[in-house]
């Protein structure tokens, strides 16, 4: 069968619309995260530490899922890949949500975090070899459902938090959505990996182009999220709103990478600008965090707050795109890599930073962040100079 990307049409079909809505599931249950850990320690009484382990053990699960996806892919394949770890990630959700003890919603945190990520995983593989040069599209499109879900997850969360059913009914939105994809896609089958036999092979090795750009999307998202837990205290530290303002305040960011993802759907319409666009991204990414840090006025700030987020919200599927396509044949192996990275940047960044503020203060630390775009331009460059050479 000849996919629609083959003959220069994208095609969203069945296929593109289950991967886009298993990703949104699971990206619903990633933002939601956060709100209601904060509601369970209202609960629990445990220590803003104890919060921070919370985040680790979920970062420390997508590790252990982008060490081990091309295995597991290879193993199962992916349609038995994709409905066990939604089923796993549903179970995990449901530790977390519905038990009382901190030893117990960290073991579902952990297990959320693992699952959760494959299943993200999965989708992106799915759609890379689906849509082949027209990945990019994809990929931007997919992600526009998750900064949906930015915006709707932390509200739901709220809103049914003030009814009798608590915010764990929140929780279940997505295990709700994953069944009734079920029902639906059960039967779905879904692209293998172009001129790959059923079983991987095995002893793969990247080429440096591959490992720039994995590293390119690892460094992006590790500058989101040092965004998302030090926004609001930097927001507080330099234009003096309250605790609670700014962290209402950050609304403006998930604005923005909503709107960058719709935008960016658009422009990625036309195939083979993946490159240019990533380019604008960083500098529109850069010049809204040096407004952010550096403005010290609350309405230039937030200006700077929604640019940053409308800059950011194509890093990570422009950068995996290019990473998925310089390992021609290997998405699996490049995917699991490009996640593994980004976990541990997830728990590296943010520690960073948190360590130097406590050093030279949050306002001089929180210059890390645009260093990591700088940084994620030089590797831009070197990725796809690389992959010219190779070429």
């Amino acid at each position: 069968m000849v996919s629609g990307s083959e003959v220069g049409v994208f095609a969203r079909d069945r296929s593109t619309m289950l991967s886009y809505s298993a990703l949104g599931a699971y990206t619903f249950w990633l933002y939601a995260f956060g709100p209601a850990l904060a509601l369970m320690r209202d609960e629990l009484r445990f220590s803003y530490t104890m919060t921070s382990t919370y985040s680790a053990v979920w970062a420390v699960g997508s590790v252990v899922a982008g060490a081990g996806f091309a295995t597991m892919a290879a193993r199962v394949g992916r349609r038995s890949l994709l409905w066990w770890s939604a089923l796993t990630a549903t179970g995990g959700a449901a530790v977390f949500t519905v038990t009382h003890t901190i030893t117990a919603t960290l073991a579902g945190a952990t297990v959320l975090g693992f699952a959760g990520t494959t299943l993200q995983t999965t989708t992106q593989s799915i759609l890379s070899d689906h849509h082949g040069p027209r990945r990019d599209q994809a990929l931007v499109e997919a992600n526009i459902g998750a900064a949906v879900c930015a915006v709707v997850a932390p509200l739901a969360v709220g809103l049914l938090h003030a009814t009798p059913l608590t915010w764990r009914a929140g929780m279940a939105l997505p295990a709700l959505a994953l069944a009734a994809l079920y029902l639906f896609y059960r039967y779905q089958p879904f692209p293998a990996p172009p001129g790959q036999p059923p079983v991987a092979r095995h002893g793969y090795r990247l080429s440096p182009a591959c490992w720039l750009l994995c590293l390119l999307v690892a460094v992006g998202i590790g500058a989101e999220f040092c965004v998302v837990y030090f926004g609001p205290e930097l927001l507080t530290a330099t234009t003096g709103l309250r605790t609670p303002a700014a962290a209402t305040a950050m609304t403006v960011f998930y604005a923005g990478i909503l709107a960058g993802r719709l935008g960016g759907g658009r422009l990625a319409r036309r195939p083979g600008r993946t490159g240019v666009l990533m380019w604008g991204s960083l500098a529109v990414t850069l010049a809204g965090l040096l407004a952010l840090w550096l403005s010290g006025a609350t309405a230039a700030a937030l200006t700077g707050l929604f640019t940053t987020g409308l800059g950011i919200a194509n890093l990570f599927p422009l950068s995996l795109a290019l990473a998925l396509a310089a390992a021609p044949g290997h998405t699996d192996t490049a995917n699991a890599r490009a996640q593994l990275l980004g976990g541990s940047l997830v728990i590296a960044a943010p520690f960073l930073l948190g360590v130097l503020a406590d050093q030279v203060g949050l306002f001089a630390a929180f210059g890390v962040v645009p260093v990591l775009i700088a940084l994620s331009g030089a590797l831009l460059y070197a990725g796809l100079h690389s992959q010219r050479t190779r070429g």
